[in-house]
């Protein structure tokens, strides 16, 4: 099968000018979902998708989809990723993916190459969560209801219905976005790892063949406040000393009950009454840990209340614990693993087969198809910050992988 090259200026050309939207004097990027910077960045999106003479279409959940060949009843292979940001973003997280998939597009159809599924390139709407979860691809795998769409609401209390009204849109119309498994063939998404596992490698390519799940919980410990300089360290119910004690006890819960991939952190703490001459009377914090078999994130769920029930007891605490969110692990299909592998080889680009830390587009989409990931390497392990950045040569070597993926799968070879 022939091997294809993506056009390296035009692709950067892209990167550049949507680099430009949403911007601040701060440097960062402003494109939270349904934001200003979000419609903008919609808008560029879709000029550009008219002027490679694609076929336009955006779904329920205002995701944009750019068609090539599209009948409406072969399945599509499909590629993609998001443009929206956290505040403050860098350029790069999810929009290289979006970018990359269109570039695909007009280069498979510049070539005039048959294929035997029609493509789209995909941009999915609040991947970044300003509503609390994945609306774009959680809306196309099915997986939304009308309860939580009307539960979804931003950290300043704005609802998704409010937000989407706002725009002109209808965030019901989120429910009809649903696509059958036998609707589309197969899924790819391009992106920066967001860690520093390739970059201090010096490897240029991720074959993700696995993401990890997570559970968040919100623990508290309470004791009892009291004089810091009368009461004696062996009558003190000290909530903060439990805390301190369960950190320590991480890695070794990690090492005894997690894998090589298993991650946990205590990201936020609040103490009160937070005074300096007052023992802490109760601690309240966030724990979360990730890994990307269920079955070790059940083990280390056991283990870490097991471990906060001990401390408790033993320093006269009560421990309360929330769970805020679960989202199960999900594997890369096997399929899609091996013809990103095969199209690397092919291209001399040497490559890490790994598993991506953090949550995507593609643990939605897995559900209802074959789907798998390439990563190219975050510069110092940085993002979400301004400080994002990917070298064009790691990009233009990703790109290629995805390009030569794209056309073996939708050419029938998976």
């Amino acid at each position: 099968m022939k091997m294809l090259a993506i056009n390296r200026e035009r692709l950067q050309s892209d990167i550049e000018a949507l680099a430009q939207i949403g911007r601040k004097e701060d440097y960062g990027l402003y494109r939270m979902a349904f934001s200003e910077g979000d419609l903008h960045g919609r808008e560029w999106f879709k000029n550009r998708i008219a002027e490679a003479g694609l076929e336009l279409y955006q779904d329920g959940a205002a995701n944009i989809h750019a068609r090539f060949e599209w009948d409406g009843a072969t399945p599509s292979v499909m590629m993609g990723s998001h443009l929206d940001t956290v505040p403050g973003a860098g350029h790069l997280d999810g929009a290289l993916g979006v970018l990359v998939a269109l570039e695909c597009l007009r280069c498979i159809k510049e070539e005039d190459l048959e294929l035997d599924y029609p493509l789209e390139a995909v941009a999915f709407s609040d991947e970044e969560g300003r509503f609390g979860g994945m609306l774009g691809s959680q809306a196309v795998s099915g997986t939304l209801s009308p309860e939580s769409i009307i539960a979804a609401e931003d950290l300043d209390g704005v609802k998704l219905t409010e937000a989407m009204e706002a725009v002109g849109l209808n965030a019901m119309d989120a429910l009809h976005a649903k696509r059958s498994p036998e609707s589309v063939h197969a899924f790819i998404e391009l992106h920066i790892e967001q860690g520093p596992i390739l970059d201090n490698m010096g490897i240029s390519l991720g074959n993700v063949d696995a993401i990890a799940g997570l559970f968040k919980w919100d623990v508290s410990l309470i004791g009892k406040a009291n004089h810091a300089g009368t009461t004696p360290m062996d009558m003190r119910n000290d909530a903060f000393m439990g805390l301190s004690e369960f950190s320590s006890e991480i890695q070794r819960i990690l090492d005894e009950n997690g894998s090589a991939r298993s991650v946990a952190t205590i990201g936020r703490v609040e103490i009160k009454p937070g005074a300096a001459n007052v023992i802490p009377g109760s601690v309240n914090f966030s724990l979360e840990s990730r890994d990307t078999e269920q079955t070790v994130l059940d083990d280390l769920a056991n283990a870490f209340r097991k471990a906060l029930s001990a401390i408790a007891r033993r320093r006269g605490l009560m421990f309360e614990f929330k769970v805020l969110s679960e989202i199960a692990p999900v594997k890369s299909d096997p399929g899609v693993i091996k013809t990103i592998e095969n199209v690397a080889k092919s291209l001399n680009i040497p490559f890490l087969q790994m598993a991506s830390g953090a949550a995507h587009d593609t643990q939605f989409m897995a559900h209802i198809t074959r789907a798998g990931m390439i990563f190219v390497p975050s510069k110092d392990g940085r993002s979400h910050s301004i400080a994002e950045w990917t070298d064009m040569d790691d990009i233009e070597k990703g790109a290629n992988v995805a390009l030569n993926a794209l056309y073996r799968i939708a050419g029938g070879g998976l």
